[in-house]
């Protein structure tokens, strides 16, 4: 599922609100999640899963190209660990 598609479900199910009102809601939840992440803090949403921030470590890279090793710095990366109801879900049989 892509971002549009999320809006349109929202605005078929919520009769209450426009396509343009359940856009403004998607985005403020997506910047929500972000600027939390962006500020090392971390969002938990019960049932579904946990969004955190990982530090990578500084490591040698290959250039794939050339082969050549290629140092690459240390990064922070957005990291998601699913929660027990989804898990569950996705693995009932």
């Amino acid at each position: 599922m892509i971002r549009s598609e999320l809006i349109q479900k929202i605005a078929d199910e919520s009769p209450y609100l426009s396509l343009r009102e359940a856009e403004r809601t998607v985005n403020t939840i997506f910047e929500e999640i972000t600027q939390r992440l962006e500020s090392g803090g971390r969002v938990e949403l019960r049932g579904f899963g946990a969004f955190s921030v990982k530090k990578r470590g500084p490591r040698d890279g290959r250039n794939p190209r050339t082969g050549d090793h290629v140092p690459v710095g240390e990064k922070n990366v957005p990291f998601f660990k699913a929660g027990k109801l989804l898990r569950n879900r996705l693995n009932s049989d």
